[in-house]
């Protein structure tokens, strides 16, 4: 009996919508909102996740799912501790992609630019409007860091619920937001027969943006 996974007929085809020039924002951060803001509509369980790879010093690729929690003018931002395995990888390297893909609507984006750390009072703001848990666990995890047991993170847990039974939970020193500046964003609708839709989105030295149809 082979131990090889067979996978060829897990396959699909992509009949939902297609995906024109005309279609596009000028403005590549519009044609993300307008695109995750029919995620949202459609129910999508947890729009925001998205996909964030970094790489260490050496090129030494790694990935994990994150959640978005904004994005502006300045980029996408989403949070983590700062000495995680991302947030040393993202000191040593800033350049970082994100993925996001929503299968229901057959899309996906995806997105690469450099990463900086967001100012500490944002930071501080919405760490305040985590849930209580949240707070404390962040404070409890040093993450990516090796344990003994799971038994130990439920120990501090348990003493930090002690030392601050109230609401108010000071922001850890080591935790805060980042934010990605893109510099290239691709728009993928799924189309059939793999001929699938997709536009590029690439910034110029001017901060214009120039768009252009890529091969499938």
């Amino acid at each position: 009996m082979s131990d090889k996974l067979a996978l060829a007929g897990l396959r699909r085809e992509y009949t939902l919508a297609g995906l024109r020039r005309a279609d596009l924002d000028p403005d590549p951060l519009a044609q993300f909102t307008k695109w995750f803001q029919q995620a949202l509509a459609a129910n999508l369980p947890e729009a925001n996740a998205m996909m964030l790879a970094t790489s260490d010093k050496l090129g030494h690729p790694s990935a994990r799912i994150m959640l978005l929690k904004a994005a502006d003018e300045r980029g996408f931002i989403f949070f983590s501790n700062y000495e995680s395995r991302k947030g040393r990888e993202l000191e040593a390297n800033p350049n970082a992609a994100l993925l996001f893909f929503w299968p229901e609507l057959e899309r996906q984006i995806r997105i690469s630019g450099t990463v900086s750390r967001i100012e500490r009072e944002e930071s501080v703001k919405y760490f305040n409007t985590r849930p209580k848990g949240s707070r404390l666990a962040a404070l409890v995890s040093n993450q990516s860091e090796p344990i003994p047991d799971r038994g130990l993170l439920e120990k501090r847990m348990a003493a930090l619920f002690a030392k601050y039974p109230g609401e108010e939970v000071p922001t850890p020193p080591g935790w805060g937001g980042y934010c990605l500046t893109p510099h290239r964003l691709e728009f993928w609708q799924g189309r059939p027969s793999r001929l699938h839709d997709r536009f590029e989105y690439l910034r110029l030295m001017d901060n214009s943006w120039q768009i252009d149809r890529l091969a499938p």
